[in-house]
């Protein structure tokens, strides 16, 4: 290394700071971000308003996604997510739960990961209802098979009865009793019109957890307008599945707005250009 343009870093035996070249005088300070600096948090908000400035609720309408990934990029240990979580990364979850208008998932993560009602704690309850909003967020579960346990506490249990959006050849009589049903698409699931439609009803902020298909699904349609990611300090190797799974689509560049870190967990929000 002695070949770099650096010096060794003062009271850091063996580190070696390098110094990089200016950046071009014709470039804008931030980069791709358009005037918009990042935010980098040294210390973990003391308070849980201060998670919501960083994850704040949107003026406009917004598709917002939230994982946790290892650092090799899986989503999952052993087949669930709860191997990857660490200091601060339920924090934020719940945060999200309680600043948004509806909770979208996959049916098939609602079963592996054997979801429950979605009920939010007191604190979080009086959050909302402080400002407006109803006590407890729209759980939404989108599937084209409604293959779903209508047993599981997601039902059986739910505050208010959740939404089910699937596609018109969909058999959804079997679900009268428990969930109230949004049919887009004639025989697949219109993840478009499925969010035209929550925007309709008022809930313009959405929150989604998954799972990878149904990620892909939106992020090939164009409808994420920010995405939440949590990395795990975590090498797991090959097998587990990753954040998108499905048909390729169109790269889209995003921004990013702040790093977050607690105990090597690290926190990043990025959102799209222009936003």
């Amino acid at each position: 290394m002695s070949g770099l343009p650096g010096a060794t870093a003062p009271g850091l035996p063996g580190w070696f700071v390098v110094r990089l070249p200016a950046q071009d005088g014709r470039a804008h300070a931030a980069g791709d971000r358009a005037g918009r600096a990042v935010t980098a948090v040294v210390e973990w908000p003391a308070t849980a308003e201060g998670l919501v400035e960083l994850y704040p609720r949107n003026p406009a309408p917004t598709l917002r996604a939230n994982f946790i990934a290892s650092l090799d990029g899986a989503i999952t240990v052993d087949g669930l997510s709860g191997g990857l979580h660490g200091p601060g990364d339920k924090e934020i979850f719940e945060s999200l739960r309680m600043v948004c208008d509806a909770l979208i998932v996959a049916s098939g993560t609602v079963t592996a990961e054997n979801y429950d009602a979605l009920r939010l704690t007191e604190p979080a309850r009086e959050w909302r209802l402080g400002r407006g909003l109803p006590e407890f967020p729209l759980m939404v579960i989108v599937s084209g098979s409604l293959n779903l346990n209508l047993d599981q506490l997601i039902f059986t249990d739910a505050p208010i009865p959740p939404i089910v959006v699937t596609h018109a050849a969909a058999p959804a009589e079997r679900l009268s009793a428990v969930a109230d049903v949004i049919v887009a698409g004639d025989t697949e699931v219109d993840l478009a019109a499925a969010v035209t439609e929550l925007n309709a009803r008022g809930a313009t902020q959405l929150l989604c957890e998954g799972g990878a298909r149904l990620m892909a699904t939106l992020a090939v349609a164009d409808l994420v307008d920010e995405v939440c990611l949590t990395v795990s300090p975590l090498l797991v190797g090959g097998g587990p599945g990753r954040m998108t799974a499905g048909a390729p689509g169109t790269a889209r560049r995003m921004s990013l707005r702040h790093v977050l870190t607690l105990e090597d967990m690290l926190f990043l929000r990025y959102v799209r250009q222009g936003s």
